[in-house]
């Protein structure tokens, strides 16, 4: 196997630095004068983790590309780390907003769109109650609760190295990533308001014994989990492993909640329809908004039926379950024109056979060189490795190569491709072309040649 030469790595990123600056003036003025007001110089934090010395900035953005302003277009293969999957600016959903401003945007009460959505969500999932919110890390928070309140139980569960937004009880993993391991605060957590010991039990990915060794213990509501692993990078369940998940819980009277705001791009119902799941509640978030913040959960029969009555309750509205905006008319315009122009099966037609191309092209430059990494996909998201395919989400955190990540989000970016920021996640949309593939594949290429020849 080709071994990478780290002193040459280290010259040929610092190279890239100094192409990055060059490359873009206009936006390495702006993100100086971002630094006087904004803390770290953008309006959110994890903005710090794009390639490059400062983020670059936009002027404008559609379908799969986006212009920088210092004129440079670029194949968006990020798209808002999902919340544009669909495509930047889709026509359908820039009319929508645009009416629905000029006819009030929110005022507390439900919209004939909301009831559509509803039925269009249960229709893709299969699962017939639906409720809103603002972002997927609401509507985790707000799945906890109830189900907390269904089984009077106090813990969650949910998966080592998992992600589900900024809901504290989820950021936890395993010690030593080992199952029985002691749960600890996930490295980067800042603050933790509580010990995510006493709130959140851990368990590895693809591992049933461990999952039912837990959870026999009696005191976890639920399991929070993605059908596959995608925040640590893409980690793809055994054969089998999905079917044990649902009948551990269902043995030990856990409830079972699938967050598809990821695995969506699995399909028009995410993993849960394609891979045929039968979960108590599904969260889905930012990509059914076309870029307008906006989540949803849905749940079964059965869990709608015994929340009725809380639901009806004189309390409800300091449950600790809501948000002003939450269902708002604007948001629900957005999703209804979204899921009635995008995110349908004629688009994953379109863009998971663009996802495949990239993974054949990727691992084609990686058997060449004989190097030790490899491709994974999931639907129409895919992304590269520096190692071999991890099972679980220790052994891909454990994995994470963060200079070569930087190297080749650098030498992309400097030839007009983005990845996203945190891993080398790339997502196809159906506005993107088997050219885009390619450029990909040319630019990958270059940086492999560059660094082992």
């Amino acid at each position: 196997m080709t071994e990478v030469d780290r002193s040459r790595l280290a010259a040929l990123h610092a190279e890239e630095e100094q192409r990055f600056v060059d490359l873009h003036p206009t936006s390495a003025h702006l993100a100086s004068a971002a630094g006087e007001h904004l803390l770290a110089g953008v309006p959110m934090p994890w903005m710090t983790r794009w390639p490059g010395s400062f983020p670059l900035f936009v002027e404008t953005a559609g379908g799969g590309r986006f212009t920088d302003v210092d004129g440079l277009e670029y194949v968006d293969l990020c798209l808002g780390d999902t919340g544009s999957m669909t495509g930047h600016c889709l026509p359908a959903v820039a009319d929508a907003v645009r009416e629905r401003t000029e006819r009030g945007i929110t005022t507390m009460l439900p919209s004939t769109d909301a009831t559509w959505v509803a039925g269009e969500l249960s229709r893709r999932f299969g699962l017939p109650r639906w409720q809103m919110a603002m972002t997927a890390t609401d509507a985790n928070r707000f799945v906890l609760r109830f189900a907390r309140h269904l089984t009077g139980r106090p813990r969650i569960a949910v998966m080592d190295w998992c992600y589900h937004g900024t809901v504290d009880e989820t950021l936890a993993v395993l010690e030593h990533g080992r199952a029985g391991d002691r749960v600890v605060a996930r490295p980067g957590a800042l603050g933790p308001q509580v010990d995510v010991a006493t709130t959140t039990a851990v368990v590895p990915f693809n591992d049933l014994d461990a999952l039912d060794a837990r959870l026999a213990e009696g005191d976890v509501a639920c399991l929070l989990m993605e059908p596959a692993l995608t925040n640590i990078g893409i980690v793809l369940p055994d054969e089998g492993y999905l079917a044990g998940v649902r009948e551990i819980t269902r043995r030990h009277g856990v409830l079972l909640v699938n967050d598809e705001t990821h695995t969506i791009c699995a399909g028009p119902g995410g993993a849960t329809a394609a891979w045929d799941l039968d979960p108590d509640f599904v969260v889905i978030g930012k990509p059914i908004g076309g870029g307008i913040p906006v989540a949803a959960y849905g749940m079964s029969a059965e869990v709608a039926s015994r929340l009725e009555g809380p639901m009806l309750g004189h309390d409800i509205d300091v449950a600790g379950v809501g948000g002003t905006l939450s269902g708002s008319a604007l948001a629900m315009a957005a999703v209804r024109a979204t899921l009635s122009t995008a995110l349908r099966q004629e688009d994953f037609d379109v863009a998971i056979p663009l996802a495949e191309s990239f993974t054949d092209g990727i691992q084609g430059v990686i058997d060449e060189h004989r190097l030790p990494w490899h491709v994974q996909r999931l639907g129409c998201r895919a992304e590269y490795w520096f190692c071999p395919p991890p099972r679980a989400g220790a052994e891909a955190a454990a994995a994470v190569d963060e200079e070569l990540d930087a190297f080749f989000h650098l030498w992309t970016v400097n030839r007009g491709v983005l990845l996203a920021p945190f891993h080398n996640m790339s997502l196809f949309s159906p506005f993107h072309t088997q050219a885009d593939v390619d450029a990909h594949t040319t630019v990958f290429r270059s940086a492999v040649e560059a660094l082992v020849g």
